[in-house]
C-alpha cells in the first residue's frame, strides 16, 4: 500500500510555527506536526478524513508550544 494525497502546510500561531504533513493510506488519513527549529516531531494522527487528523495533530502541537512557551517565559 502507498502514501496517496500527501499534502503539506505550515501553521503559525501564537505558541509558535509548526508544520502539518498529511497523507492518506487505504481508508485512513494520517498527519504528523513538527517544529520547524529543531525540526523535532510533535505529534502525530490519524482520522476518518484529512481534516480530523489534521485537527487532532495539529490541537496536540499547539497545546505542547504553549506548554514550552510558558515553560521558557
Amino acid at each position: 500500500m502507498n502514501a496517496e494525497e500527501y499534502a503539506t502546510r505550515i501553521i503559525e500561531s501564537a505558541a509558535g510555527k509548526f508544520r502539518l504533513k498529511s497523507y492518506r493510506l487505504g481508508n485512513a488519513y494520517f498527519c504528523t506536526a513538527d517544529n520547524l527549529d529543531p525540526g523535532a516531531r510533535l505529534a502525530r494522527a490519524q482520522g476518518a478524513s484529512r481534516e480530523e487528523a489534521e485537527e487532532r495533530a495539529g490541537k496536540r502541537a499547539l497545546e505542547l508550544l504553549g506548554r514550552a512557551r510558558r515553560a521558557t517565559g
